[in-house]
């Protein structure tokens, strides 16, 4: 592994429930390095954001868990944990699929978009001590060489669906170790408005009409504005006003 910390000590789990849930009992009883990875072929548990559920077919994907300890970052900023992921999932797409073919999204609030499909996912949780970040679990799955997505055919899709070619999964993990190490170096450096310039460049959406559903499955239009530093996603909308959503707030229609 060419990295300075990230991935250098690799947990390999052949199943597990869950890969973050692993790691967070890990670090409640072990002083474990910063950049530890855990890995598995079957999470039968795997998480997701809103209480989703991450299904992922045995032995074809990437799906880790990356301990960091990040405390230097003050809570109102800990959703540029999940730009530096997204940012660093999106870097390995781009150098693994050609530019000319594919349309690479960052679609707020943790997925990576290929053609308006999802071939990976983020989940972050974090730990705190009164008002100091202990540390971060990043989970991230990345679906590599799965073939079919049950129920998701028009959704989601794969590095090998996009190109019929099949992946070393091993080479895949070793770049995104080596990008979301070359991104929290520079979160780790406070240059944060380099993140945003990036993150925002990538998102899917900016400065554009969506629909969106709410809370209520009410759908409505707005103009995607950007991220506040909390991770709320800034919305435009008919009446000119801005509105300021959490996650759970509302959802993106596409």
């Amino acid at each position: 592994m060419q990295t300075l910390f990230i991935g250098q000590h690799l947990i390999f789990l052949h199943e597990v429930d869950s890969t973050n849930t692993y790691a967070t009992n890990l670090l409640r009883n072990v002083n474990i390095a910063e950049g530890s990875i855990i890995s598995t072929d079957n999470q039968t548990q795997g998480k997701g954001q809103r209480g989703a559920v991450w299904n992922s077919e045995i032995g074809s994907n990437i799906t880790i868990s990356c301990i960091l300890k990040p405390h230097f970052l003050s809570i109102k900023n800990t959703f540029y944990l999940s730009k530096i992921s997204a940012l660093a999932i999106y870097d390995v797409l781009t150098e693994l699929l050609p530019n000319s073919q594919f349309d690479i999204k960052i679609k707020w609030p943790n997925d990576i978009l290929v053609n308006q499909k999802k071939v990976a996912g983020i989940l972050i949780e974090n730990n705190f001590n009164r008002d100091v970040l202990q540390y971060s679990v990043i989970g991230i799955g990345i679906n590599v060489n799965q073939m079919e997505f049950k129920g998701l055919q028009h959704s989601a899709s794969s590095l090998k669906l996009l190109t019929s070619h099949v992946f070393n999964k091993n080479d895949v993990l070793e770049k995104l170790c080596q990008h979301l190490e070359k991104w929290y170096l520079k979160l780790k450096g406070l240059k944060f408005s380099e993140i945003d310039e990036q993150y925002l460049n990538r998102l899917f959406g900016i400065n554009q009409l969506c629909l969106f559903s709410d809370i209520n499955n009410n759908e409505f239009n707005a103009t995607i504005i950007g991220i506040d530093p909390t991770g709320k996603l800034i919305l435009q909308h008919s009446n000119g006003k801005l509105y300021y959503y959490e996650v759970k707030e509302v959802k993106l229609v596409y």
